[in-house]
């Protein structure tokens, strides 16, 4: 039975287009090779939950940690210091998980962070000790960034120092009306979670847990804001991804206040008024990086913020229905699923990171809207460009990704078949004519990978989603799971058999040059340029032979040309 591309992962057809019946479908009924369990495999997907971790009731120092605080209370006794030093937020919270963590905050009662580092950086000189580096990074209520930071390189760790605050924001935007010296309880409760308010003070070598609730929402599993979580999400709706990011990545359960806020009109509102883009990407990013960003996304669908989150312009072509956002978390969760079927040593951290934004945005892969010049523009450079204010590049690549993922749909159906001589042709490969029946899968997959380069198997994993398998109706997603993944393996098989694995660092014998001189032309243009592909589909076609022989085809080539003519 050919699976419809809707049942497979739930596709609307105005969205993704049918691929009709011009593809083979594929049935495996042999074995195939299990995925190796390797080290940045089971980092991703053997972390237990940090709710099932047994949460410790005291942090234990590690020796270079002992080391730094006793510089820093060194500093206290040298200059008669009475201040109180606390190390704040992630570090205490992934100390108590029983996790290392090299981010260090600071957190002073009575002076600026600029302040206490100077007294850090002369007291270590008087005890004949190295001063490794110090910065201060100052106010950038623009960049989100509303205290000044001081940090200091202490035993090879960045440290920083800010003082303890207490703020008000305005009714639009989340830069503090006022800001001044808090205590540590006030400063707690203006943090966004409740597992991140916990202190660790280092005088007193002990944790603080000013919220009440801190510790036991760490213990519970619980994503819990210090105040009323409508009341903290409109003073910094920032904060409503990071409840997203953090429940995510702990596999801890959101609050069910903290889920009516977050999807409240309101809470929407503000987080798309007063948060930057750019702050909205790159939570978003690290949620895409993080251990669990499938999680991560069915929270913003969930609550309803995908479209304020991903922004997306109007006027689309074709237009983009509602529902859009499950259709891409759909494709998200399959490629997930996917992914570590296959194996993590499959792919690089980058390239894990990017098929899921492909995989995301691949409903939007054929959606287009106009720009302020009425030129048709891709709707996935617009979500990475505007709505994300991601680096170009990660555009790009996705944008490459779909395009090769749908070129490798017209291989599939031969890279997973069994026969030698199949007649291949290909509209995106010009030049086919010319070259043996027997060497034009190489020659064409030779030309897609040199396109798509060490993102192919990227792109073979969408195309993998996409092509439609023949499973029994009795089967279920495993088994579709199973095929998939079966589908990918040969396919990959194939193109490694074929010697292609890294074809794109093969230098192409050709150049310009030489057929500028072979055809006796004075400047390049469009025949130089038609050449310089029949030259590369020669090379695929002739992988044992060598330069000077595609030299001598070229001239014979050129001859019969002219002869011709």
């Amino acid at each position: 039975m050919r699976i419809a591309l809707r049942t497979v992962i739930g596709l609307e057809p105005l969205l993704l287009p049918s691929l009709g019946s011009k593809f083979k479908t594929v049935k495996f009924t042999g074995s195939w090779r299990s995925p190796a369990k390797t080290l940045s495999q089971t980092k991703t997907l053997g972390l237990r939950s940090c709710r099932a971790m047994a949460t410790k009731d005291q942090i234990e120092l590690s020796e270079t940690e002992k080391k730094i605080f006793d510089r820093l209370l060194g500093t206290l006794r040298h200059f008669g210091l009475q201040s109180q030093l606390r190390v704040a937020g992630g570090w205490v919270r992934d100390k108590l998980l029983g996790k290392d963590c090299y981010d260090i905050d600071i957190a002073l009662d009575n002076m600026m962070g600029s302040e206490f580092v100077d007294k850090v950086r002369e007291y270590l000189l008087s005890v004949g000790e190295e001063v490794q580096g110090i910065a201060v990074i100052p106010c950038n209520p623009d960049q989100s960034k509303h205290l000044e930071t001081a940090r200091m390189r202490l035993f090879d760790i960045w440290v920083d120092f800010v003082n303890l605050r207490c703020e008000e924001y305005c009714e639009n935007s989340r830069i503090p009306t006022k800001q001044k010296f808090g205590t540590a309880e006030e400063d707690a409760y203006r943090r966004d979670l409740t597992i991140n308010s916990l202190f660790y003070n280092i005088n007193t070598e002990s944790v603080e847990d000013f919220t009440k609730r801190g510790i036991s929402d760490l213990k519970s599993g619980k994503i819990v804001t210090p105040l009323p979580p409508k009341d903290t999400f409109l003073d910094d709706p920032l904060r409503v991804l990071r409840a997203i990011r953090f429940g995510a990545r702990f596999e801890f359960t959101l609050d069910e206040e903290l889920k009516e806020a977050a999807a409240s009109d309101d809470v929407k509102v503000a987080l798309a008024a007063k948060i930057s883009r750019e702050r909205i990407g790159t939570e978003v990013d690290l949620m895409i990086s993080g251990n669990q960003p499938v999680k991560a996304i069915t929270y913003i669908c969930d609550l309803t913020l995908f479209g304020i989150v991903f922004n997306l312009p109007p006027n689309s072509e074709p237009a983009i229905t509602d529902g859009c956002d499950r259709l891409c978390l759909d494709c998200m969760d399959t490629s997930w699923n996917l992914t570590q079927s296959i194996g993590y040593s499959t792919f690089s951290d980058e390239q894990r990171r990017l098929s899921l934004y492909a995989a995301l945005f691949l409903p939007f892969r054929k959606t287009t809207y106009n720009d302020k010049k009425a030129k048709r523009i891709s709707v996935v450079n617009y979500i990475f460009r505007e709505s994300l204010k991601r680096k170009a590049n990660d555009a790009e690549m996705v944008i490459d990704i779909h395009r090769a993922s749908q070129k490798f749909l017209d291989l599939i159906p031969y890279l997973a078949s069994i026969e030698n001589d199949q007649l291949i042709e290909v509209k995106w490969v010009k030049g086919l004519a010319d070259v043996p029946v027997s060497s034009r899968l190489r020659v064409s997959t030779g030309f897609l990978l040199r396109e798509i380069r060490e993102f192919w198997r990227v792109s073979l994993l969408l195309s993998t989603l996409l092509y439609p398998i023949d499973i029994h109706h009795t089967e279920d997603k495993h088994s579709l799971l199973d095929n998939q993944r079966a589908l990918f393996q040969t396919v990959e098989d194939s193109i490694v058999r074929l010697g292609l694995e890294k074809v794109w660092d093969v230098k192409q014998w050709i150049n310009g040059k030489d057929v500028m001189n072979v055809f006796q032309l004075k400047s390049g243009g469009p025949l130089v340029k038609e050449w310089l592909e029949k030259a590369l589909a020669w090379q695929l076609a002739h992988p044992s032979g060598t330069a000077e022989d595609c030299l001598d085809w070229l001239k014979q080539s050129y001859s019969k040309r002219v002869k011709m003519e």
